[in-house]
């Protein structure tokens, strides 16, 4: 009866697949083959540090250099201008400014070789791999490493550099677009999954419990708000981007318009799946009667309840409006409340 029950259930991995293609499939996305319904040891392993919030790695394309005298200027920033040391993929510690020089000066050799490069083809990618506040550093510095060495040691020259003056530890890491083989890197949003993953599997290598899940796998569909944006809210200065959302609310409001849109409902339904899937994971893996996998169920069950409203940033506008004009209706009752008071007060006096 378990086992049917169990081969009726869609696949946990459905959770924390991304709709992207990849290279190749991760072990905890590979079914077992005698039931493809199972929770394979790497599939669990997932889940549990996936509900007990494991720290997600972040893994961003910071930007590409475009030109030589940009190349050297990144070079400088992310080295403090020689006071940090910089690691090449041979392994060569390049240090003080003199360090920096000749490092400038190779890539600089190596680009006017690149003549097939287009005028606005990038010579260079820049990557940031960061952890929470709290992670051990070192650890951070040396799972950079193994991962820049799998990912691209056997292809592309690169460099990387630590810095600590944040309170998240990262690590800069510049890789030169045209690899040996003549192909230049170009990553998509498939590959940065790739890279998320790979960067957090070496962390847990060096018992660090990490992960790389999509926003959708924690209930969160928005996107991050971009560096600028961030930066001109915290500078009281109110974004584009933001002005214009709220003029779009504002005019379905006045015009009476509650529509959802077609993305909403699907994404919608997708935040309804995912959690019914968890949910019907935690039913199955209570049935067993193991106390491990009822502990496993309940951490499930607690998941899916903290994870936040399905709201876009259009609900989130709207519900800010609406409480701004309950906020205001109130304070004018307020106020004409005490009005009231005042007039009462003087009528009795008068008499």
């Amino acid at each position: 009866m378990q086992g049917d029950l169990l081969a009726e259930l869609p696949a946990i991995s459905y959770v924390w697949e991304t709709p992207n293609r990849r290279p190749r499939r991760a072990e905890w996305d590979t079914p077992d083959p005698a039931n493809p319904r199972r929770l394979t040891p790497a599939m669990r392993a997932k889940l549990e540090r996936i509900v007990s919030r494991a720290p997600e790695v972040m893994v961003k394309i910071t930007g590409r250099t475009k030109g030589v005298a940009h190349l050297k200027s990144h070079l400088a920033y992310i080295t403090r201008n020689g006071e940090l040391d910089a690691e090449t993929e041979q392994g060569a510690v390049m240090t003080g400014r003199s360090g920096l020089k000749d490092l400038q000066q190779r890539w600089e050799d190596d680009a006017d070789l690149d003549n097939k490069r287009r005028r606005d083809g990038s010579l260079s990618i820049n990557i940031i791999l960061s952890m929470p506040a709290g992670t051990d550093a070192v650890v951070v510095k040396d799972s950079a490493r193994a991962f820049a060495i799998e990912t691209f040691g056997y292809n592309h020259d690169y460099v990387f550099v630590q810095h600590l003056d944040d309170k998240h530890p990262h690590v800069h890491l510049t890789v030169r677009s045209l690899g040996q083989d003549g192909r230049r890197l170009n990553p998509r949003k498939a590959d940065l999954q790739v890279w998320r993953e790979r960067f957090a599997g070496e962390l847990r290598l060096r018992g660090i419990a990490a992960e790389a899940t999509p926003r959708r796998t924690r209930g969160r569909i928005r996107k991050a708000d971009r560096g600028a944006v961030m930066a001109l809210r915290e500078r009281k200065i109110t974004p584009e981007v933001d002005r214009l959302a709220r003029e779009e609310v504002l005019r379905e409001v006045r015009g009476g318009k509650t529509t959802e849109r077609a993305w909403e409902n699907r994404i919608r339904s997708r935040q309804d799946a995912i959690r019914q899937r968890y949910l019907d994971y935690a039913a199955e893996l209570q049935r067993s009667g193991a106390a491990r996998d009822d502990a496993l169920a309940g951490q499930i069950r607690q998941f899916v309840k903290d994870m936040p409203a399905v709201e876009t940033r259009r609900h989130v506008l709207k519900r800010e409006l609406s409480e701004l004009a309950d906020s205001r209706r109130r304070s004018a009752e307020q106020s004409v409340n005490v009005d009231r008071r005042d007039d009462t007060r003087r009528d009795e006096r008068s008499k």
